[in-house]
């Protein structure tokens, strides 16, 4: 496939639960923020596009709100009202964007849908207790709903966490590595995307006291889609648009990022991975035109085809765990939806 800026991909309207999703957490997320000490609170806010870095109101790009989506229809999937999941999807989009503050500040990105990160405005120390405040808040939101579901949906998130964090750990320590696998980037993904997308599924579940094999088969569905969101994500971190991604053209490049597209193509045998392991070794900042050559060595040799390939075969997965199992016939055909929604981006 050529790049973005040679064609023009028709976009897809996003699913109805995303607008639904969004209108329905963010009283409940705003109250929670509201929580805070006034300057982690203030740091939130920005960040979740409620105010400008001045304090004044305004409504920036708050993110599509995907994982609380799948918390919602996780309860309605098995029969329960979606207030039942709120408290849940409130506390995953708080883990979420603690993610994404502390993401931001680790891979130095200054511009998150195209507005300055937190921790290039306020620092670095700053963007670190702002993170941690809403890791902290996520659970006392869930812990408060006093409902006899609550421990282990409350264990649920505790785990779900430090497996996101291993994939960070993981991701940070391939830098220094001159040699990762294929599976070991998987694995890095299925913790740091898919245990958290993989949670939301199946938290609402969980809070409505849905049967064991039911939650099994939401968290397995969430956890497929989750790699399959990594894998398009990491197409995306090369060859995105900008106007889409809100990050520059070849961001994850610049950083000589190892991603899911990039170690496939370390992995072959052949002039064009051994040109890419000696460009990864290189010190220096590289040009534009740099950059192009060298998303067109992974290109050729395999990289993008078999992300998307790859994406296309999780999701496949994760449609088959969720026919698995009796579930709302609405709600599952809305979680297809939504799945194929986040892997088909526009690649």
């Amino acid at each position: 496939m050529s790049e973005r800026s040679d064609r023009v991909v028709e976009r897809r309207a996003a699913p109805a639960c995303l607008s639904h999703s969004r209108a329905t957490i963010t009283p409940a997320l705003r109250a929670a923020v509201d929580r805070l000490d006034h300057r982690s609170r203030h740091q939130a806010a920005y960040h979740f596009g409620w105010i400008t870095a001045d304090g004044a109101p305004t409504s920036a790009d708050a993110g599509k709100a995907v994982r609380p989506a799948l918390a919602l229809l996780s309860a309605e999937a098995v029969g329960a009202p979606p207030e039942v999941a709120l408290p849940g999807a409130v506390a995953v989009e708080l883990v979420h964007n603690f993610s994404l503050v502390h993401d931001d500040l680790m891979d130095g990105d200054e511009e998150r849908r195209h507005r300055r990160t937190v921790w290039k405005l306020w620092g670095p120390s700053s963007a670190i207790l702002t993170g941690d405040a809403m890791l902290a808040l996520a659970q006392e939101v869930l812990l408060d709903t006093g409902l006899p579901t609550v421990v282990p949906a409350a264990r649920l998130l505790a785990r779900t966490t430090r497996h996101l964090i291993r994939g960070q750990v993981q991701d940070l320590s391939f830098e220094q590595r001159s040699h990762v696998t294929v599976e070991e980037c998987v694995d890095m993904a299925a913790g740091k995307t898919g245990a958290l997308l993989s949670a939301s599924a199946a938290i609402g579940a969980v809070l409505a006291g849905a049967p064991g094999a039911t939650v099994d088969a939401l968290a397995l569905y969430g956890d497929q889609v989750g790699v399959a969101f990594q894998l398009v994500d990491d197409v995306l971190g090369i060859w995105g648009d900008p106007a889409v991604t809100g990050k520059s053209v070849h961001s994850d490049l610049r950083s000589r990022k190892k991603s899911l597209p990039v170690s496939h193509a370390l992995n072959q045998d052949g002039p064009l991975s051994d040109e890419l392991a000696a460009w990864l070794t290189t010190p220096g900042e590289p040009d534009e035109e740099e950059l192009r050559r060298v998303a067109g060595l992974i290109e050729g040799a395999g990289g993008r085809d078999w992300a998307l390939a790859e994406a296309a075969r999780r999701m496949a997965l994760a449609e088959d765990a969720l026919r698995g199992v009796e579930l709302d016939a609405g709600a599952r055909d809305e979680l297809l939806a939504l799945g194929r929604f986040v892997v088909d981006r526009e690649v």
